[in-house]
């Protein structure tokens, strides 16, 4: 019966719209780059990386999330990284990708612009008659809003491969309006916008994430559901949420599958999706999280093909 489902989730064309390039690092080309690069793990192999993945919360997850990524260096290292997630997108069916990217892990290491750059490009421009794909470059919300500022200024010459600016890392405690100058930098800049809001943070995050920062799809969103009024305005307005719910299960934002709120907010007339968010870390990429939250929750054929459809309604 699963083996049906997941042949049917994997015919449905799909975008995926929240997933974070970093968190695409499997185990196996994690210990690959670091000896590559002659980078030393505090992990034996990579099943130990693995046992170390039981995270209690998103900052948890962060810490080792930030430590693997100093394995990337050089453009053949986010090439491959890449490479290896768009091959498993096309195997699930997904036609249009719009990846987050976060220049500031990757900078902080000593890594320049042109170094990762050059690997995305040259990846997706391989992959490019199978799927379309762009990228979104985020702002770490724990850095002060000038670093996000001077990370837009390094990304002038690379316009043509960024879609939009997005806002994620550490959520609780960095409310959105703390990057009202970014964005409207980033809007001069010809880009689109999102943030992540409303996943551990409050309703009042995605509140801000709207009338702030003018963000045009809500990363997350499923705190939402605590403000009836802001629900409301998300059905009348039909903002994008890109919920993710393997991950809202790794992070304890629910305790079990079978309590995640999605066919609620697809009931409720919210415009939700399903994405993978960082899915070497949590479980599954996007044709998982279709699968598990469908078996998890009894959701219809018609239920995933309104997730799909919408998904790829809100694709920039």
């Amino acid at each position: 019966m699963e083996e049906d489902l997941a042949d049917f989730v994997r015919e449905l064309p799909k975008a995926e719209l929240h997933v974070h390039i970093e968190g695409t690092l499997e185990p196996e080309l994690m210990f690959q780059l670091a000896a590559r690069n002659g980078v030393a793990l505090p992990f034996a192999t990579a099943d130990h990386v693995r046992q170390a993945y039981q995270f209690t919360d998103l900052q948890s997850f962060l810490d080792i999330y930030y430590q693997a990524a100093s394995v990337l260096k050089t453009p053949e290292d986010f090439y491959d990284l890449m490479s290896a997630y768009l091959d498993r997108a096309i195997a699930d069916g997904v036609k249009r990708a719009e990846i987050f990217f976060d220049p500031q892990t990757h900078t902080v290491n000593g890594v320049s612009f042109k170094h990762f750059m050059t690997g995305f490009a040259a990846a997706q421009g391989d992959k490019g008659g199978s799927i379309e794909s762009a990228l979104i470059l985020c702002f770490l919300r724990h850095l002060p809003e000038n670093d996000a500022l001077a990370t837009l200024q390094q990304a002038e010459p690379y316009l043509d491969q960024i879609v939009a600016i997005g806002l994620d890392s550490s959520e609780v405690g960095y409310p959105p309006e703390k990057f009202e100058r970014a964005f409207r930098r980033g809007r001069e800049m010809g880009l689109r916008s999102v943030a992540h809001a409303g996943e551990e943070g409050p309703p009042e995050y995605i509140w801000s994430a709207l009338d702030v920062l003018n963000a045009e799809r809500i990363d997350h969103g499923v705190r939402c559901l605590e403000d009836p009024v802001l629900v409301k305005r998300l059905v009348e307005e039909q903002v994008p949420l890109t919920v993710c719910p393997q991950s809202n299960l790794k992070l304890r934002v629910v305790n079990r599958l079978s309590d995640h709120p999605l066919l609620r907010m697809l009931d409720l007339g919210l415009n939700v999706s399903v994405h993978s968010d960082d899915p070497a870390y949590f479980g599954g990429y996007v044709g998982q999280n279709y699968v598990a939250t469908a078996s998890a929750l009894g959701a219809s054929r018609e239920a995933l093909r309104a997730l799909a459809s919408n998904s790829l309604a809100s694709a920039f």
